[in-house]
């Protein structure tokens, strides 16, 4: 019996510890296309516009990096909204910053970034408003 239970215990273990990682997303995301889209630009806002001596610049980018990557998987392969034009946008402005953080992590954003991040933003608000 204590060999039996000793060889089940594992098993058991790695099958709940497997479940309950794979149980779900980080839980930033809801599933309503609109609503995250929004959530993230704001998130997204508030990480590039930061200071640069603010302690939780740091922890703010890797945020961003994270939002950015749960979105991406989330959405890309929906058909639903991969053909919209808020989603297009939307692609291309995270696309630009998450290059950003990957090619420097340690610089700051770029002005010229920054704008060109706010305008596809203000696109992307303006397309969802519209219902695209």
């Amino acid at each position: 019996m204590k060999r039996l239970l000793s060889r089940l215990l594992p098993l058991i273990l790695v099958a709940v510890i497997g479940l309950v990682g794979c149980s779900g997303q980080t839980g930033t995301l809801t599933g309503d296309y609109r609503q995250d889209t929004l959530s993230l630009i704001e998130s997204l806002r508030t990480a590039i516009e930061l200071p640069d001596n603010t302690p939780d610049k740091a922890a703010a980018q890797a945020d961003a990096r994270q939002r950015i990557n749960d979105f991406a998987s989330r959405y890309r392969r929906d058909p639903a909204v991969s053909n919209l034009s808020s989603f297009t946008t939307m692609r291309t402005a995270l696309n630009g910053l998450a290059g950003h953080y990957s090619s420097y992590p340690n610089r700051p954003v770029p002005q010229k970034l920054k704008t060109r991040l706010e305008q596809e933003f203000r696109q992307v608000e303006s397309a969802l408003q519209r219902g695209a």
